[in-house]
């Protein structure tokens, strides 16, 4: 049986290493079963270090080596952005009531890498037809 990867959101990453109850059961069945391939990307660390210097991540106290640490700790696979994912950002539609680019991006992510993201964000549902979402 061949491995099913996930591609961790933003607010999940940083959720599984607070231990944060948000998380559901089945999600973290997921995450923390050994024959998946859990992904956290750049994008993110770029995200959460951008919020952290304007001030939307107060609670944070983490610096973004000890999340990317911890996230290698929890035994995910780093995936840094490449340029097939920015070619890719340009097949993602723009719906108008969804233009977060760094969401964007994590879905080409998803897209080029065949993975399934792992989110809360109820916007991800617009792109059901270039990928899966589980949460």
């Amino acid at each position: 049986m061949r491995p099913v990867s996930y591609l961790l959101d933003t607010h999940c990453l940083l959720w599984f290493q607070n231990n944060d109850p948000k998380i559901p059961a089945r999600v973290m069945q997921e995450i923390q079963n050994p024959d998946n391939v859990i992904l956290f990307s750049q994008i993110s660390l770029f995200e959460i270090t951008i919020k952290q210097q304007i001030g939307k991540l107060p609670e944070l106290i983490a610096t973004i080596e000890e999340i990317y640490q911890q996230a290698l700790s929890d035994h995910f696979t780093f995936l840094p952005i490449t340029n097939r994912h920015i070619y890719n950002y340009r097949n993602i539609p723009l719906h108008q009531e969804h233009r977060d680019p760094f969401d964007r991006l994590l879905i080409a992510t998803a897209h080029e890498e065949n993975a399934i993201i792992l989110s809360k964000d109820g916007n991800f549902g617009l792109y059901t037809d270039l990928i899966q979402v589980f949460w």
